[in-house]
């Protein structure tokens, strides 16, 4: 049996605890890529509205 330890958390040696530590780092990349969108959305604005006035 080989297991991948590169990928959990030290202290996550329970299949419970291995779950909880992911969904808390996709909860997190989520984050990320909402201010990406805000951020992009915002400059595309700033740009159409510059050209337009």
């Amino acid at each position: 049996m080989s297991r991948n330890f590169a990928l959990r958390p030290r202290g996550a040696g329970h299949p419970f605890r291995q779950r909880i530590a992911v969904r808390a780092e996709m909860a997190r990349n989520d984050d990320n890529d909402l201010k990406l969108f805000v951020l992009s959305f915002t400059a595309f604005f700033i740009c159409i509205y510059t050209l337009i006035f």
